[in-house]
């Protein structure tokens, strides 16, 4: 049994028999003058390993107070993006030893890492940092951080065209593979005319069993909004619907 757990906005735990993968956590009150989340993190067994990811610098990704994920625990890694800046000076000014850079791997775009027996290549965002492409336990994961299909509304058609090209170059090095979950930026604020194109991109040219929309600011109304697209009658049902925070999706593996 897999568990799913949505926590808030780009947040999200795969609990999976042996270990937590913990993805773009970050304190909830950065984000209070936008939206006002209720997520959490649930009581979390120290029996099991913890995998902390973080595709990029941007607060509501990452905060420097999970690095204390690591406390009590002996069994605790973190992959960070190499732009989230953890140098010895600002370390020691928060309050942490030194030692906890021996629990970090820090990773760059295009690359592949062996973290303990996890395969972990990367991704270069469309936006900032990296994107996660997972193998661990025969399990193949997709977290896509800030990389997404950026159309903001009212900036012209061809600042939609520049990233949709950059987007699709972006995922070329995953086509003809095969996903079990897939976590994919839907961003209203990018408008009717923008929202859907990162995620419609992906659901028709991807295989995934279990996609999960995120980086919704609250907004959860647009899946269902997405999913009665046109053209999405047959695919939609892979879409996972979420309209609040800390729900928990169990997954036959």
């Amino acid at each position: 049994m897999i568990k799913v757990y949505y926590l808030m906005h780009s947040s999200f735990i795969v609990e999976l028999d042996d270990r937590y993968l913990l993805f773009d956590y970050f304190n909830k009150a950065v984000c209070a003058d936008v939206v006002d989340y209720k997520g959490s993190l649930p009581e979390l067994s120290k029996e099991k390993a913890l995998y902390v990811f973080a595709s990029h610098c941007h607060k509501d990704h990452w905060g420097i107070e999970n690095l204390h994920l690591a406390d009590g625990r002996t069994n605790t890694k973190f992959i960070l993006s190499k732009d989230i800046r953890l140098g010895r000076n600002y370390l020691i000014r928060n309050g942490f030893d030194l030692s906890i850079k021996e629990k970090i791997t820090f990773v760059a775009p295009m690359k592949k890492y062996q973290v303990d027996d996890m395969t972990i290549e990367t991704l270069r965002s469309t936006d900032a940092g990296v994107a996660f492409v997972i193998n661990v336990n025969g399990l193949n994961i997709y977290h896509a951080g800030d990389l997404n299909w950026w159309n903001a509304e009212g900036r012209g058609e061809l600042y939609g065209e520049v990233y949709g090209r950059e987007y699709k170059r972006a995922l070329k090095p995953m086509i003809n593979r095969h996903f079990d979950l897939a976590f994919v930026v839907l961003d209203s604020r990018m408008g009717e005319d923008g929202y859907f194109l990162g995620l419609e991109h992906f659901v028709k040219n991807f295989e995934c069993e279990y996609i999960f929309p995120m980086h919704m600011w609250g907004q959860y109304q647009w899946i269902e909004r997405f999913k009665n697209r046109p053209g999405m009658a047959n695919l939609k049902d892979r879409i996972i619907d979420i309209d609040q925070e800390n729900m928990i999706f169990e997954i036959e593996d």
